[in-house]
């Protein structure tokens, strides 16, 4: 089975609903997974949007997600003890929704199952936690979906 990546909120390629942007609740979309790799011991998220007018902006980072766990509800609240949430370009340790400022973007759910369990502590940049998974990922999936805010040029 292949690992994969979905969301009951958007299939890929296609509109993430306002509900999960800055113009709607700005809360995050339900996600799930499935075909994970044999001897998964945790995993990364990260949801960024290379389209940033400023290069990569991430808006959503998350790690030492148990390797037992199969996805995250709509609007994620609570977390796990040992679930980490890394630091987003705005500087949180949150989920920041689609917000695009000029046009229509892209945005990447990336999924990392990882032979480990990364030693950070919370608040980790992307930067931090990407060098830390090198060596350590057993697969990827992935999924992305767009946006482009109302009054933005088509």
């Amino acid at each position: 089975m292949t690992f994969k990546l979905r969301s009951d909120a958007f299939k890929q390629g296609e509109i993430i609903p306002i509900l999960h942007s800055c113009d709607g609740d700005d809360i995050s979309p339900h996600l799930a997974w499935d075909g994970v790799p044999a001897d998964t011991k945790s995993f990364v998220l990260i949801m960024d949007d290379p389209d940033a007018p400023m290069g990569t902006w991430d808006h959503w980072i998350m790690y030492n997600i148990p390797g037992d766990c199969k996805g995250f509800p709509q609007n994620l609240k609570y977390l796990r003890d040992e679930i980490k949430l890394g630091r987003n370009s705005w500087g949180n340790m949150a989920y920041g929704g689609p917000c695009p400022p000029d046009r229509e973007h892209r945005y990447f759910f990336k999924l990392f199952a990882l032979d480990c369990v990364l030693p950070l502590a919370g608040g980790a940049e992307k930067a931090t936690v990407l060098k830390a998974m090198e060596g350590h990922i057993l697969g990827e999936a992935e999924l992305m979906g767009r946006y482009n805010r109302p009054g933005n040029p088509r």
